[in-house]
């Protein structure tokens, strides 16, 4: 594994969100000093939070982004780095396995709850599709962790230097080899189809092909692994909301030594003689570092190194493909409300269409259509946690975030300043027609994010799940974490490898740590995590 080379005492990590923090985490551990830069004013960046006010007061915060959590061990492992763990720091961890972690809808009128637990899901299936396909299900859950065991440790939990990795030794070969003999290279529809036949099955055990940018008869097998962390392995809620991860890693990091600092635009990179020697903040401030970590989006990487006269090395920024985008409201419900509906803290409604809603989602450059018929997450965190419930105007509410995928800027450039609001409440009457009565009309929406607001975030044609994992942008031939031309610098983040979602831009994190201090970081941990019965923990 190649490193930055040097001596390396002080890093200078732009940005504090899972990926940067995880990254700071393991430099600390490693014996580095290390100094965080936030441009926000809080720290989390798609795990972080959203302040609500009313009538001049601070009324609530809502989560921004990322609602799913998988592979929490990923975290103990980053706090481990330091000598922390769930409990020590303020405020501690306290993780809730949700079970049904889904609670999936379908436009028949039927609904199936996904459960992690083997037995729990196998009569789940049976009693909403029957014997045969439970059965399936049992080979199908065997196969996707047989997928995920292949490529874990050496695929994802990796660093590459080049495509040849895969083949460059004994073991790699017969790694890449056992994937091939899983079907990993093949698509994951036609292979999932293999196992279970119900439309509807198929459907929870592919919709995660939606992270990896792709459609489900076009993603590579190898995705199964996804569906692997969010079907099989337990879907978790930490008490307090997603933002407490965060909130969890900055102390761990401060109090070992770690510096944060927010409100710190990063504007320029000073790089003399191939290394970066400095960062510059918007308002003048200079900090000086022997290697920088960049977990930005890819855009404001480029322009960043751009202005830094380090031009990209590979195909131009323009040619990257970025997944699918999502309209995004978070607001609150009246309980009276919401005590009628599905009692799930995440609830997947699809529509009845579903092969022609990712043709549109996914389509080429300028070709993208909103969907006809939607399929939508519906997050409502305070079923799992009744403190996150509100008092708003003398009643109790509680918050509830609906995410619609949508085409990114570049499928299609629609006016989303003009189309955002109409947009949304279109979603809502959608919602109130398949049963969530009283959400049109009682929903006080206090954000809405739109491709245009996550482009105004730099966030790569306005998605916030960066670019697509086609095979030409997956593994080795993803964005790299070493910048050519430029020794020190790092990349972190959902834009290099190992790619999108919370488990894999922790584990970004610390690779990128891994190519600053020049091998393994301490601190890895066997720590036990809550699993539900015949969950099994992997990483």
């Amino acid at each position: 594994m190649r490193s930055v080379g040097g001596s390396v005492e002080s890093v200078v990590v732009v940005g504090a969100g899972l990926a940067g923090l995880s990254a700071a985490l393991h430099l600390t551990g490693a014996g580095k000093r290390v100094t965080v830069l936030e441009r926000e004013n809080t720290v989390g960046g798609r795990v972080g939070t959203y302040p609500v006010f009313e009538d001049g007061r601070h009324l609530y915060d809502i989560d921004n982004g990322a609602s799913v959590l998988t592979m929490p061990n990923l975290i103990a492992d980053a706090l481990a780095a330091v000598g922390e763990s769930f409990d020590s720091t303020i405020p501690a961890l306290d993780l809730t396995p949700l079970a049904p972690g889904y609670h999936a809808r379908f436009a028949d009128g039927t609904a199936l709850n996904v459960y992690s637990d083997p037995d729990e899901m196998t009569a789940e299936i049976a009693r909403v599709c029957g014997s045969e396909e439970a059965g399936g299900y049992r080979r199908l859950r065997r196969w996707l962790a047989s997928i995920f065991d292949a490529e874990f440790d050496r695929y994802i939990d990796s660093n590459f230097d080049s495509p040849l990795d895969l083949v460059s030794t004994p073991a790699a070969l017969r790694d890449t080899a056992n994937l091939v003999r899983l079907g990993g290279f093949g698509r994951l529809g036609s292979r999932v189809g293999s196992f279970i036949r119900d439309d509807r099955l198929r459907r929870i055990f592919t919709f995660q092909a939606l992270y990896a940018g792709t459609a489900p008869s076009t993603a590579l097998a190898v995705y199964g692994a996804i569906a692997h962390m969010d079907t099989s392995l337990g879907v978790y809620f930490p008490k307090g909301g997603m933002s407490t991860i965060a909130a969890a890693m900055v102390d761990a990091l401060v109090r070992n030594g770690g510096t944060v600092h927010t409100g710190v635009e990063v504007s320029e990179l000073r790089v003399d003689g191939g290394r970066a020697k400095s960062v510059r903040s918007a308002d003048g401030r200079e900090f000086a570092a022997d290697a920088v970590v960049l977990t930005v989006d890819l855009p404001v990487v480029d322009d960043l190194l751009l202005r830094a006269g380090v031009p990209p090395r590979r195909r131009a920024r323009s040619a990257t493909v970025a997944s699918p985008s999502a309209v995004v409201f978070h607001g609150t419900v009246p309980t009276e409300v919401t005590q009628a509906w599905p009692d799930s803290h995440h609830t997947i409604d699809f529509g009845e269409e579903w092969a022609e809603t990712f043709a549109r989602i996914t389509a080429p450059r300028g070709r993208g259509r909103l969907m006809a018929d939607p399929s939508l997450l519906i997050t409502r965190p305070a079923v799992t946690d009744p403190s996150l419930r509100v008092v708003r105007g003398g009643i109790e509410c509680e918050p509830i975030s609906v995410l619609a995928p949508c085409p990114n800027l570049a499928a299609a450039p629609l006016d989303w300043g003009r189309l955002g609001r109409p947009y949304m409440r279109e979603i809502q009457q959608v919602l109130e027609q398949r049963g969530y009565r009283g959400l049109a009309s009682s929903m006080r929406v206090d954000h809405i994010d739109t491709p245009r607001t996550w482009a105004d975030k730099g966030m790569l044609d306005g998605s916030p799940f960066s670019a697509a994992h086609l095979f030409r942008q997956t593994g080795p031939f993803r964005r790299p974490n070493l910048v050519h031309g430029v020794d020190n610098v790092v990349l972190a983040g959902s834009g290099t490898t190992p790619g999108v979602g919370v488990p894999t831009v922790i584990i970004s994190g610390r690779l990128a740590a891994e190519r600053i201090s020049g091998g393994a970081t301490a601190g890895l941990t066997t720590m036990s995590i809550p699993m539900e019965a015949g969950a099994v923990a992997h990483g």
